[in-house]
Order: structure tokens, then C-alpha cells, then sequence
């Protein structure tokens, strides 16, 4: 027989094995010819049997009586194992509804098959599909006919369906466009016109005689990216791409777009060529096409910058909606995907337009609110509240630090930096009325000094009690979002003992200052008295702490990382209290380096966290995190910001508070009696309102000292952990790759992925040097990435392309480091890595 005839017998064999009986329907007498001419007879009494295949079934024909076919196949099908049985239809349509066969084929299978597409699927073990379309493009085609295509043995064999290994259409020519490397063998085989046949069937290009196969495939790339690109535009395209045809059907148009995804799909490297060389042919990028009017696919490298260019001048002109809505639809694809340096670009569009909105949103509050300290305190502190402007302006900030190359939104920065320190001042003047209203308190709120009594003491078991200098409210927030694994854990609000100085606020936080907490003049120095005790510097207060709480055992954030866990699990052995400090916020802000201070404040969050992890393995249950004071933070350094130091005797001065006897009081700022602030002296405290600073060295973005929300509202995280268990390392192989040999920029891509692993995977890259975290992952093209939480979620068996932010670039080498985010447990790590920056 032929193909056709052994396709159509083995699939007839596969529907009666799983069900016996078959319902043939052919309403336009399709397959006459395979059951007149074909089915060999064997015998049969009231019914004959044929041979199908290998096996053989009972015929039954429809002669024009449903009844009568169904009285002669009942005795059949009636039997407890029926023979067998097919019943053919030829010329009648199903009847859907009342079909007196209706059991029969509910029963069996019902069969309805169309001739061109059974034919296919056979056609394309021998041809391709342009050859196919021109074979079944005429509707008088008949089984006939397909059985003499199929007969004409190699005079009609596709030369291109033995090159390209057996793939069709679309991905043929994908293939093809992709590369030139069966060009020579293409021609010598004479193939070319086969070729043309198929991009003009499949793609609806007529390409003229004599073209070469070079041309070709410029001409079939240019239709085909030209055409994609036309019809997502929103507008009339330019000149020069009406100068390429358009396709003459949707399903050519359908099969454009399946290639020009196919090549950016398998072939990208390839595709960045043929793009670039398209777009400059043409001079797309000069051509005066208006982002607004792109559409949802970025075909050209042009497009994603003119859309980008667009984002960030919505931003300029404060449609921050409008610039996030494009740079969540549109800071992902095939160009932004492929170059860390796109990436970031759009990050930072990503970060000023929800930066923008979260400003108007808190600005809007604001007009809203009354003289209530409190009320301010919660609309600071909830949830949702304004807090989150603080952060994503830090992670903005931080994110800039980062990048080795300028934003290219200057204008748009400006802007936001211009709104976001509006909102400082309008915040910071706002709450000092409300603040003074209400005599310097904040009624029902968290006091400081309260803390350790409430907080602490309250937790039960071992405590490990970190004070953090400077860690304003969004930070500790930030920071329990990144705690994996904790249990109970809350983060409320305190408000800082005044002045917001470090001497102040961390003695603030000792045990014995809920009962008596003072602010003097110890001999021409600011002291704090608890107790009566007398203490102006660290080495006083922990002697104070230690008296009251021998066992205490006290380390820094550094030691505590560079430690190995046996050294920590034999240093804090029975400690009822365990004290961790951190300076490292305050110190990188304080300098004169805008950049250091941006860059550290983003890497000691996750440093605090691993902290946390290291304490709990070795035996810690129970944790407090809290700080000394908050901070303002702004990057506007003008002269008009400094004010001049009241005079008089001065015990202290920093940026936002002068302490002492007499003087003056400059305008723009506020002086209040040491009585009024619950104090028994007769110091007096001068604080700047809004963002103003006293002229006393140090930075201008960072300072601290007075009474706005930033500096005031500090987080007090409480968390219980899951003490002395040893982290379980789970059973996979992550694999880290495509780092480079040195790191010579700030931003660097790396690949990671398990590919046997058969379970979800969620890890934690960072960048370490030492024991200290100095950069983490800022963005992923792959698995599912939490910027919260700064965790990567990998699917079984998935590899991810990650950007890589060092934040911290004092460091002379690091390692790339992968963690179960659940454990903190090592599961890769790569060589150490010189870091020569500016190479």
C-alpha cells in the first residue's frame, strides 16, 4: 500500500483497542477510496471483516438507514467482549442531538477526521510545510491526490527537510535567519528555489528570481522584524519602513511574529545583528518615532531607550503613575535582559517613580493632619504609612551609589530629590507644632527609656540585645522582613530620648533608666546621670550595664561576624544578655562621603540579619533590636542649610542640636528649657526646624540630633528564633558561573542554578569580604526575585542570571556567596575575587 493507507490503519488500530467499536463519520465522502478500494476483505457473514494494519474488524456500512445500520451491528456490540467494529458513514453529517446511534457512540469513539489535516502529519515525514501548503492548498484535493504526491518518491523530497533535520516551517526558518552556515550546501544543492517557496507560503514575502540567498535572508529579516515592529505601533510608521511589504494575511502575520520571537527566543546573540543592522538601514532611532506610540514589544534597541527617555520625563513632569506603569511593563526585555547596565537604568526609573507616588501620597496626608503628636507618630509608623517614602528614598539613594554608570534621568533625579526633600521639611515643621502642642511628648507612644523594662525584660530566656546607632524606623522594618524563620516577631515604635545624639539615646536604652534618666552638666561636658551615675562616653556606660547585669557579655557587629560559631557559642557560653553593637550607619554617614554613607546603609540591614541567624545557632533564643536614634537623610548640601551656633557656653553641638547655657536663638530654630523636657538642669536645647543645620562639621545629607520623625521614630524588633539547631543543609548543587576573573565595575552578572535539583529552591547571593557583607544581588532575569526580602526563588531544575550590586567598594577582594535563605548554610561560593575598581 502507501504511507496514507498505513497511517490512517494504525491510528483505526489504536481507537479500536481502546474502545472496540468506531463511528466513521465522512460527510463529504473524503475517504471513499481507503475503505471501497483498500481494506482487504477476510470473510464475514452478515457483516464483512477487512484487514486494518496488522489486525482485522468487522465493516459496517451506512446504506441510508440509521436504523437498519444499528439493527445490523446490535447482535455485534450485544456480546460480552464485541468484536471488532467499525461503522462507516460516508456522505452523512453527525447528528449531535438525536442521533439513533447515539449509544453507539457514546459507547465506542466517535470518529470525524478532515482529510487535509490527517494528510498533513504524514506530508511532513517527506516535505516541508511551504511545500505542503501549495500540495493542499486547492479545495478539490482528494485522497487520490495526496496518495499521488505521496507516490512521486524522491522527485518531489524536501532537500530542506533533510538539511535542517526533519523541523518545519516557522523554525526553518528561524534556523536559517539565525545562521548562514548551511548557505553553501543550500546552493549547492539547489535547494534556494525551495527555500523562496517556503518564505513566500509561510511568510507571504515574493522574493523576484535571481535573488541570492544573501539577499534573501537580509530581505526576510528585514520584512520580518520591519513587520512585527509596524504592527505594534500605535501610529503611522516612518518613510522608510513603508518601503518594506507588509504581509498580505493575518496568518502571515501570525507566523512573523513566531519567528522574530523564535530568533530572540533561541538565537539572541544572533539576534542582537540582525536588529542592530536593521534599525540602522532603515534609521529607526532617527526617525522621530514617539515612545508614547511603541507598543508591547521592544523589536529594536532603539525602543528601549527612546521608552526609558519617556519614563523618566513623566517623571520630570511628575506623572509618576504613568513612568511606573512603564518601567514594570517595560524594564524587562530582550535588550534590558541582556545588559546589567540597562538594567540598572531602569531600576533607578523603577525606584523614583514608586518613590514619587509614595511622596504625593504622603503630602496629601499631611494636609490632613492636626496637632497631635501621636497621631503623626502612627501615620509615621503604620504599615503602610509614610515611613516607606524614608526607605524607597534610601534604596534609591543606595542604588545610585551603586551604579558605575550615571543615571542617565538627571533631570528626573533632581526632581525627585527636590520632592523628596520638600516633604522632609513640610513633615519635620508639621510635627514640631505638634510636638510643642503637646509639651514635648508624644502621649501613649513607646518612650525609649521604657525598652529595656517593657521589651526586654518582658522576652524571658537569654536575650541578645542589638543597639544599633542610627538605624532610623524603615530600616528596622527592612530589617525584619529579611529575619528568615523568626517567630513572634513585631516591629513597633519608640520615640528617642531628646537631644537624638548617640550619648543620649544609648544610654537611654540601659537598664535603670525608666527610673531615672537625667541630662547635666558634669564639669563643662554633657553627661547623662542614671542612677547617679555620671556617664559622657562608652567605656562608662557598659561599666554601668555590667553592674547591672553581671553576665552581660558585649561585642561589636564586626566581631560578631568575623567569629567562628564555636568561638561565639564559648564567648557568650550561660550570658543572660548578650549585647551587640553597631556603629557602622552613624560612622559612614558622619564622614563627608555622600557615596560611602549610601552604600554602607544598604549592606548593614542584611549584615544585622545574618547576625541574627549566627546568634540563634549558637544557642539565642530570644532578640531585641533597636537603636540609639534615627537620622535625616538628604542629598542637598547647600550653604543655606547651616545655621549659625546659638553662642553663649556650649556643652555640645552637632548638627541638629546645641546644648548649654545662654546665647541666642538663630531664626529657624527652636530653643526649649532642659525642664520642659523632663530634665533637671538648667541646660537649654536649641534644635534647627525643618531640615536646618548648626555649622558644626560633618555631612549635610546625614545628621541627626533633632526632633523630627526620622530622628525621633526609632523600630523596636522583638523575634524569637529557634536556638541551637543546627542549620540543615539542604541536598542540592548550586552552581555558580559567568563571574568575572577581577571585579572592575560595581555592577557584575553571575549565573546560578541547580540544574538536578527536584524541589523549589529560595537562596540568598551576596558578596562577601570576610566575615562582612559588601554587596548582594540587585536584579534577576530568571526565578522569582523578593527585593524585600533580597531572595531569589529558582523552580526545579532552573538556572538564573543574576546582577550583582557591591555595595561597599572598600574592600580589596570578596566572595560570591550562595545561602539557603532559610538556614544561612553555604551552598556555593566562588573564588576570591581581586576587586580593582576604575580598571
Amino acid at each position: 500500500m502507501h504511507p496514507f493507507h498505513d497511517y490512517l490503519c494504525e491510528h483505526l488500530n489504536d481507537l479500536l483497542r481502546k474502545r472496540s467499536v468506531v463511528v466513521f463519520y465522512d460527510p463529504r465522502n473524503e475517504f471513499r477510496p481507503f475503505f471501497d478500494r483498500e481494506l482487504e476483505p477476510l470473510d464475514g457473514d452478515s457483516l464483512p471483516r477487512v484487514t486494518i494494519g496488522s489486525s482485522s474488524a468487522l465493516l459496517a456500512r451506512y446504506e441510508g438507514s440509521f436504523f437498519g445500520l444499528r439493527a445490523a451491528v446490535e447482535p455485534i456490540v450485544a456480546a460480552d467482549q464485541p468484536e471488532p467494529l467499525i461503522l462507516y458513514l460516508p456522505g452523512t453529517a453527525r447528528d449531535r442531538v438525536g442521533s439513533v446511534l447515539m449509544e453507539l457512540e457514546r459507547g465506542g469513539f466517535c470518529y470525524e477526521p478532515q482529510l487535509k489535516r490527517l494528510a498533513q502529519n504524514v506530508l511532513r515525514q517527506r516535505f516541508t510545510d511551504g511545500q505542503i501548503d501549495e500540495i493542499l492548498r486547492p479545495t478539490s484535493v482528494t485522497y487520490d491526490d495526496i496518495v499521488a504526491f505521496l507516490g512521486q518518491g524522491g522527485r518531489m523530497a524536501s532537500v530542506l527537510h533533510t538539511l535542517f533535520g526533519g523541523i518545519q516551517g516557522e523554525a526553518l526558518l528561524t534556523q536559517w535567519l539565525a545562521s548562514d552556515a548551511k548557505d553553501a550546501v543550500l546552493v549547492e544543492r539547489e535547494a534556494l528555489p525551495e527555500l523562496l517557496k517556503l518564505i513566500r507560503v509561510r511568510l507571504g514575502l515574493e522574493l523576484p528570481e535571481g535573488t541570492t540567498i544573501s539577499q534573501a535572508r537580509e530581505k526576510t529579516c528585514r520584512y520580518v522584524l520591519v513587520n512585527e515592529f509596524r504592527a505594534d505601533l500605535s501610529c503611522a510608521p516612518p518613510p522608510s519602513v513603508g518601503m518594506v511589504p507588509s504581509p498580505s494575511t493575518k496568518e502571515h502575520a501570525e507566523r512573523i511574529r513566531d519567528v522574530a520571537e523564535g530568533l530572540r527566543r533561541r538565537y539572541p546573540q544572533a539576534y542582537l545583528g540582525l536588529a542592530d543592522t536593521v534599525e540602522q538601514q532603515l534609521g529607526l532611532a532617527g526617525a522621530g518615532v514617539l515612545a508614547a506610540h511603541l507598543g508591547s514589544i521592544d523589536t529594536f534597541r532603539f525602543e528601549e531607550g527612546g521608552l526609558l527617555a519617556h519614563a523618566t520625563q513623566l517623571i520630570a513632569g511628575k506623572d509618576f503613575d504613568a513612568a511606573l506603569g512603564i518601567a514594570t511593563a517595560r524594564g524587562r526585555s530582550f535588550w534590558v535582559d541582556r545588559d546589567l547596565r540597562r538594567q540598572a537604568q531602569w531600576e533607578t526609573c523603577r525606584l523614583m517613580a514608586e518613590l514619587g507616588l509614595a511622596l504625593e501620597r504622603v503630602r496629601v496626608a499631611l494636609g490632613k493632619m492636626a496637632n497631635d503628636p501621636a497621631k503623626w507618630l502612627v501615620a509615621y509608623t503604620a504599615e503602610d504609612g509614610w515611613h516607606r517614602a524614608d526607605s524607597l528614598q534610601r534604596r534609591l539613594e543606595a542604588w545610585v551609589a551603586k551604579m558605575d554608570d550615571e543615571p542617565e534621568a538627571e533631570q528626573a533625579l533632581a526632581v525627585i530629590r527636590k520632592e523628596h526633600e520638600y516633604l522632609l521639611r513640610t513633615m519635620a515643621d508639621g510635627f514640631a507644632k505638634a510636638f510643642a502642642a503637646s509639651a514635648w511628648t508624644v502621649p501613649g507612644a513607646l518612650h525609649q527609656t521604657r525598652i529595656y523594662p517593657q521589651v526586654v525584660q518582658t522576652m524571658g530566656g537569654r536575650v541578645a540585645y542589638f543597639l544599633v546607632d542610627a538605624m532610623r524606623y524603615e530600616m528596622g522594618v527592612d530589617l525584619a522582613r529579611q529575619i528568615e524563620g523568626a517567630k513572634d516577631l513585631r516591629v513597633q515604635a519608640a520615640v528617642a530620648a531628646l537631644p537624638s545624639i548617640t550619648p543620649v539615646g544609648m544610654a537611654a536604652l540601659l537598664p535603670g533608666a525608666s527610673a531615672s534618666f537625667d541630662l547635666i552638666d558634669a564639669k563643662g561636658k554633657l553627661a547623662v546621670c542614671i542612677e547617679g551615675t555620671e556617664m559622657t562616653v562608652l567605656n562608662e556606660r557598659t561599666k554601668f550595664l555590667k553592674a547591672k547585669v553581671p553576665d552581660v557579655v558585649e561585642m561589636t557587629l564586626g566581631k560578631l561576624l568575623g567569629s567562628s560559631p564555636a568561638t561565639i557559642r564559648k564567648k557568650i557560653s550561660t550570658a543572660s544578655l548578650v549585647v551587640i553593637r553597631s556603629q557602622e550607619i552613624d560612622f559612614a554617614g558622619e564622614t563627608d562621603s555622600d557615596l560611602l554613607a549610601r552604600q554602607v546603609m544598604d549592606s548593614v540591614i542584611g549584615n544585622l540579619a545574618r547576625a541574627v541567624r549566627k546568634l540563634a545557632a549558637a544557642g539565642i533564643e530570644h532578640f531585641v533590636i533597636t537603636a540609639d536614634h534615627g537620622h535625616q537623610f538628604a542629598i542637598r548640601k547647600d550653604d543655606d542649610m547651616k545655621t549659625d551656633s546659638p553662642g553663649g557656653v556650649t556643652l555640645d553641638l552637632h548638627r541638629r542640636c546645641w546644648i548649654g547655657h545662654g546665647g541666642i536663638t538663630p531664626a529657624g530654630a527652636v530653643r526649649i528649657p532642659g525642664a520642659e523636657l523632663g530634665y533637671h538642669s538648667d541646660l537649654d536645647y536649641v534644635f534647627p526646624t525643618g531640615l536646618g543645620v548648626f555649622k558644626a562639621g560633618g555631612s549635610l545629607s546625614f545628621h541627626h540630633g533633632g526632633f523630627s520623625l526620622q530622628e525621633l521614630a526609632i523600630p523596636v524588633v522583638s523575634l524569637r528564633m529557634t536556638a541551637g539547631t543546627p542549620a540543615k543543609v539542604p541536598c542540592v548543587q548550586v552552581r555558580i558561573s559567568g563571574y568575572p576573573a577581577a571585579v572592575t565595575n560595581r555592577t557584575f552578572g553571575l549565573k546560578v542554578g541547580d540544574p538536578l535539583a527536584t524541589e523549589q529552591i529560595v537562596l540568598r547571593v551576596v558578596l562577601m569580604a570576610g566575615a562582612e557583607e559588601v554587596g548582594r544581588m540587585g536584579m534577576a532575569v530568571g526565578g522569582e526575585f523578593d527585593r524585600g526580602k533580597g531572595t531569589l526563588t529558582l523552580a526545579p531544575g532552573t538556572e538564573a542570571s543574576l546582577g550583582m550590586m557591591l555595595t561597599n567598594d572598600t574592600c580589596q577582594s570578596l566572595r560570591v556567596m550562595v545561602l539557603d535563605a532559610h538556614t544561612d548554610s553555604v551552598l556555593a561560593e566562588s573564588d576570591e575575587l581581586p576587586v580593582k575598581l576604575g580598571i
